[in-house]
């Protein structure tokens, strides 16, 4: 029993369909295959980096732990500081679990007309965080520089910033 054309062309059109749907469904199973390759590799790298990252800062916090810290403060406020020294070195180790030695440096005061604050200074002199009211106004003034800008002269449409 011979087929006519019209059933062949059928019968081809229907395996070119199944064929068809058999290389979409092998797409989709090498696509979703890769794509769970690509994750687990993705989830690998990140967490090779993370553990990178932490013991980077490990390293840094171990480094910047200094153990002996100078106070520059006023005259004036010398007995003031003497007082607590005790307090803050005890706070400092239940905190961070390491001694420090505070020092009031007797030589070197901030100058007097300061509104007071402190001065501390580490590592022989290259590490220096300056805490006095003066300098927390100056950072106060810098943060809040664009807005007075903006309440002075209005919003500068030149600007694409504000800082």
């Amino acid at each position: 029993m011979a087929l006519s054309d019209a059933d062949v062309q059928k019968q081809i059109k229907h395996m070119m369909a199944f064929i068809e749907q058999e290389a979409n469904e092998k797409a989709e199973e090498i696509d979703a295959k890769a794509e769970e390759e690509f994750n687990i590799e993705k989830g690998r790298l990140v967490q090779q980096q993370r553990l990178k990252i932490m013991e980077y800062y490990e390293k840094k916090e171990k480094q910047l732990m200094e153990p002996n810290v100078t106070l520059r403060v006023r005259q004036a406020d010398k007995g003031v500081v003497e007082s607590i020294v005790g307090r803050a070195q005890s706070d400092y180790k239940e905190k961070i679990k390491k001694d420090v030695q505070l020092k009031i440096d007797t030589e070197n005061y901030l100058p007097a007309e300061t509104c007071g604050g402190i001065e501390l200074i580490a590592a022989r002199g290259r590490i220096k965080i300056c805490n006095t009211l003066e300098s927390r106004l100056e950072l106060i003034a810098q943060q809040l520089l664009p807005e007075i800008r903006t309440a002075l002269f209005g919003r500068n449409p030149n600007r694409k910033f504000t800082d």
